[in-house]
């Protein structure tokens, strides 16, 4: 491949990442709502960009889930229902105790407990202090630092693809009256049974800590008689 051709190769992907990461975060912010359709024009115009690269994150999003297409009408931000968010939380089930159990047998694991705790207690803090944002923020890193020292990539790879969902599932549950400071509670069982060594322990707190969250959001739903949910445990 020439410099000009490679050149130009390179060019385009950042574009696209530029016109991913942007609407990405517009649908994870709620900025873009459930409902919402994403045409190109508008973001030609807001981005500076050409419709070539803003079509192309716009089929990555709708490959994530995180975007999905009507025939004739375009890509709209999808309305998920109770059934879609259990759906998500059992993948997260599989995934989160999988990396438990993997963690839990590391012979060094002293420095993932650490961070775990770390981020536990800036939970906690976020949570004493209202800022619920920040909270969802660390609870996905707390997974994701399990998920990283798992020593999986296949399973890396598939929780990536799922973040913004399970992005989207946290959004839910911590509206759960409640639901929050009993996560915090199943995040300090979960560090206690990685510490201990034990893989047993860890996958089944993992898989209780899941599974309680689930529970919760299917009665909040059942209780409000909510039809599709808001998009970020």
């Amino acid at each position: 491949m020439s410099n000009i051709a490679s050149s130009t190769t390179a060019r385009r992907n950042s574009y696209v990442e530029i016109a991913y990461d942007h609407l990405r975060d517009l649908i994870l912010s709620g900025e873009l709502a459930p409902g919402n359709r994403v045409t190109v024009q508008p973001l030609t115009e807001s981005l500076n960009l050409s419709p070539t690269p803003i079509r192309t994150a716009l089929a990555a999003l709708e490959r994530q889930g995180l975007l999905e297409i009507h025939e004739h009408r375009g890509y709209f931000v999808p309305k998920l229902g109770r059934d879609d968010i259990l759906e998500i939380y059992e993948i997260r089930e599989v995934i989160d105790s999988v990396a438990s159990r993997r963690v839990a047998q590391l012979e060094f694991r002293d420095d993932i407990v650490a961070a775990l705790n770390t981020l536990l207690s800036e939970q906690r803090e976020a949570v004493a202090t209202g800022d619920i944002d920040r909270y969802r923020d660390l609870d996905v890193t707390f997974h994701r630092t399990i998920w990283e020292n798992s020593g999986n990539h296949r399973l890396l790879s598939l929780a990536d693809n799922l973040l913004g969902q399970v992005r989207i599932g946290n959004n839910v549950s911590s509206r759960v009256p409640g639901r929050v400071q009993i996560a915090l509670e199943e995040h300090a069982l979960i560090i206690s049974a990685l510490q201990s060594g034990s893989a047993k322990d860890a996958e089944n707190a993992t898989r209780t800590h899941v599974r309680e969250a689930a529970h919760a959001l299917a009665d909040h739903l059942a209780a409000k008689h909510q039809g599709p949910v808001a998009t970020g445990d």
